[in-house]
This record gives C-alpha cells, sequence and structure tokens, in this order.
C-alpha cells in the first residue's frame, strides 16, 4: 500500500491509502471525526464512538483496517480506517451539522475535472512519460498539463489564444505569449533563485487557459530535480502562505523564494513525496476561478 494521499474538505485534511489488491482507497477514521465534529481529541472521541457502535454496529467496527499512516510529526502510526461504503455508514451516524455536506464532496469530489486529473497526476509519476519529460522547456510543460488534463479539457496542451485574468490580474497577452514564452525558456536555470525566478515568468505568462498552477508546479519540481537533485515537499507550505507569495511574485519574487526554499527535500525519487505534492497542488486551486477578460482576437 504504497499509495498515499490527502484530500482537503475546506482546510481539513483527509488521509487515505491506496489498496492494490481491492483497487480502493481507504480512509482515516480519526481524520472524518476531526472533519466533522472539531473535536481537540478526534482519537479519544473515535474510541467511545466505536465502543458504542460494538452494539449497534460492530459489521462497521470489524470492517476497520489498521494501517500506517504519517501524522504531522512526520512518523508513521497505526490508524483505523474504512472503505468508502464503510465510511459513509460511519458519517451517517455522527451527529453533525457537516454531515451532508461531507457526503456529498466525498460522493463527488472523485468525478469532478480537477479530481479525474488528479488521479491522472497520480498515475504521472509511474508512467513511461515521467523520466522522458522536457526539463525546464515550453514544450514540456505543455506535455505536462496534456497528460494532466487530456480528454477532460479540448484546449489540455495547447498555449492559449485568449486573454484571461484572476483577482483583477492581467495574466501575459495572448497577442504577444509566444515570444513571451520563447524568452522565458531562455531564462537561465543553474542556481535555485535563477529556478524560481523562470518558474515566477512563467507564471505571469499562464500559458494555458485553465490548470497552469498544477503543471506548472509538477514542472517546477522536475526543473528543481534535475539542476540541483532537490524538489519541494509542499505539504510544508500552507495554502494562504503560498497564494500570497505568488500574488507578491509579480512585483517582488524575494516572499515566494524564501517559502520555496524552506522546504525543499532530496527525496526526489520518493513516490510518496510525489503522491503528496500531487495533493497539496490541487489543494491550492480548490474554489479559484479564472475568468475570461477578452475573447479570442
Amino acid at each position: 500500500m504504497a499509495k498515499i494521499s490527502v484530500r482537503f474538505f475546506g482546510d481539513s485534511e483527509v488521509r487515505a491509502v491506496w489498496d492494490e489488491e481491492k483497487s480502493k482507497w481507504w480512509f482515516s477514521v480519526v481524520d472524518i471525526i476531526g472533519v466533522l465534529t472539531d473535536s481537540k481529541d478526534p482519537r479519544r472521541y473515535w474510541s467511545v464512538l466505536k465502543t458504542r457502535l460494538k452494539d449497534k454496529n460492530p459489521q462497521l467496527v470489524t470492517n476497520c483496517s489498521q494501517l500506517k499512516l504519517m501524522a504531522r510529526d512526520g512518523k508513521k502510526y497505526a490508524t483505523d480506517c474504512l472503505l468508502q461504503d464503510d465510511l459513509i455508514k460511519l458519517v451517517e451516524s455522527v451527529p453533525s451539522k457537516k454531515a451532508t455536506a461531507f457526503i456529498k464532496w466525498f460522493t463527488y469530489s472523485d468525478e469532478s475535472i480537477d479530481g479525474k486529473s488528479k488521479t491522472k497526476a497520480y498515475a504521472l509519476f509511474d508512467s513511461s512519460l515521467y523520466d522522458t519529460l522536457e526539463v525546464g522547456t515550453v514544450n514540456g510543460l505543455r506535455q505536462i498539463h496534456a497528460y494532466l488534463f487530456g480528454g477532460l479539457y479540448d484546449f489540455a496542451g495547447q498555449i492559449r489564444t485568449m486573454n484571461i485574468a484572476k483577482g483583477g490580474f492581467r495574466f501575459a497577452h495572448a497577442q504577444y505569449l509566444p515570444e513571451t514564452l520563447k524568452s522565458i525558456e531562455k531564462m537561465p536555470e543553474n542556481t535555485l533563485n535563477e529556478i524560481i525566478d523562470k518558474y515566477v515568468e512563467m507564471n505571469v505568462a499562464h500559458p494555458f487557459m485553465e490548470g497552469n498552477g498544477r503543471s506548472m508546479r509538477i514542472w517546477l519540481d522536475l526543473l528543481l530535480k534535475k539542476r540541483l537533485k532537490c524538489c519541494v515537499d509542499w505539504s510544508r507550505i500552507g495554502k494562504k502562505a503560498y497564494l500570497t507569495a505568488m500574488e507578491q511574485s509579480v512585483t517582488d519574487s524575494t516572499p515566494i523564494k524564501t517559502l520555496l526554499s524552506s522546504a525543499l527535500t532530496d527525496r526526489i525519487d520518493d513516490r510518496e513525496m510525489f503522491m503528496k505534492g500531487v495533493d497539496y497542488s490541487y489543494y491550492y486551486e480548490q474554489a479559484d476561478e479564472i475568468t475570461e477578460v477578452k475573447s479570442h482576437e
């Protein structure tokens, strides 16, 4: 069970581990209890609830499997986990105002475009494409985008021809985008500062109509891996801190450089590190919208 995942209900983590034999995800019961109850001690809450369930729904308790999941202290602990169908039964047995919203999110999140794209992102690490991707080039970024969003967006892997904006900021003008991307591709990438500068400029260019951030963070990690033998441990970077630093990077790249440099790891070939990076990358984009400013020119 080497495939680990972190899902996010709001800003709360829900850890999961893949069962290759059953082809299903096991989900952490304690994390679900924490989300539903806001308990300061979800492990104790679950312990009490589990005792009650032994009388009311013994099969649910019996179906729990103890799997080792990594906690915030970096260590792995045996954690009660349930498969999806049993987990929904558990949620229905917990008195919580969040139960309905949680079940809706839990049931349908994997069927959204982001959910399907995220599944493809997980598969990228084990694909033959991963080791053959062009590193640091526009074409390499297009390859990543096409892989993540192929079959989901008709513009997967295609450079945009329309102008877009987010939060009032207009990205590179579509008319000049091809030349802009050529200039970015030629930027030096020998030091950490140079690599982050290149990443920042690519973000300002925003070459695709959607899916830029998710594609570019993989692109950045591949660049760091090739040039500096490191990558970013995205789980060490909070969503608000990252988004704020990226907004500031348009005029001052110091905050994002500080943030990324403090989260570097040498675990460049670690499958779990890659999977965790995908989880956080997609989490950064939740409830994020891009507004088309001007139609095709």
